[in-house]
């Protein structure tokens, strides 16, 4: 079994910073592509920041210059550095990761998400 589990969410005020974390716990051989999305109320999820396996980021054009991935290929961990928190940034954040098993099958994960609430 594979999961993955964010932590860092919450409320803060605008202009405000938070960093949130996704741990992948399991029975994992290889991590590929480790990314974060994020769905807000009414809206559809959609990517806010990917970091490949290599370590080349893409951001969403909304958080360039604002938002921060990175990842701990020891801890199997992906962050995320969020700054200058924006209403608009309210939603609630999901990690996702391409992961081997070491039963060899390739799988697409997602965590159970965490709010981020930024007020004004």
């Amino acid at each position: 079994q594979v999961q993955l589990v964010e932590s860092g969410g919450g409320l803060v005020q605008a202009g405000g910073s938070l960093r949130l974390s996704c741990a992948a716990s399991g029975s994992i051989f290889s991590i590929g592509n480790m990314g974060w999305y994020r769905q807000a109320p009414g809206k559809q999820r959609e990517l806010v920041a990917v970091i490949l396996s290599g370590g080349t980021t893409n951001y969403a054009d909304s958080v360039k210059g604002r938002f921060t991935i990175s990842r701990d290929n020891a801890k199997n961990t992906v962050y995320l550095q969020i700054n200058s928190l924006k209403p608009e940034d309210t939603a609630v954040y999901y990690c996702n990761a391409g992961i081997t098993a070491t039963s060899g099958y390739w799988s697409d994960y997602w965590g159970r998400g965490t709010q981020v609430t930024v007020s004004s």
